[in-house]
């Protein structure tokens, strides 16, 4: 038995649209991240960009559980004392609706080059208008865990 290495070919890479619509938001996140990685492929390498691009529409419409809408709070800090900046969900929704999708993904990707590579392949819209139709990306069902 020979154990087989992916190799980077962008020619293969595949253009894939998610309606974030009433998606809970870390199963979104978890299901995007995998897409973007390629570890749903057979021949998946850890240290070689094998995955798809991902163009998530309806940023603004996506769902928390629980009552995470007013417990999860964003911070960021700018390096400065008393530079440390917080940002509930709730608001950072309506301000900014592609980061708080951006944010999860980047958070279930690897923190290393590929991870920042990999980052750049995800394009987050807050409606359901995007400029990719070019790229005739195809519809992702995404799976439902029902509870």
């Amino acid at each position: 038995m020979k154990t087989v290495s992916g190799k980077f070919e962008p020619d293969k890479r595949k253009w894939i649209v998610v309606d974030a619509e009433n998606q809970v938001l870390g199963r979104l996140a978890s299901q995007v991240a995998v897409r973007i990685r390629g570890k749903h492929l057979p021949n998946f390498t850890p240290h070689v960009d094998l995955g798809d691009f991902v163009v998530v529409v309806n940023a603004d419409k996506v769902k928390l559980t629980g009552d995470k809408w007013n417990q999860k709070t964003y911070y960021r800090y700018s390096g400065y004392m008393g530079g440390l900046k917080s940002t509930p969900a709730r608001k950072l929704v309506q301000e900014n609706p592609e980061r708080l999708i951006r944010l999860a993904v980047w958070g279930m990707l690897p923190k290393n080059r590929l991870g920042r590579k990999l980052i750049k392949k995800l394009k987050v819209y807050p409606g359901t208008e995007h400029p990719h139709e070019a790229q005739q990306p195809a519809a992702l069902k995404l799976i439902e865990k029902n509870r």
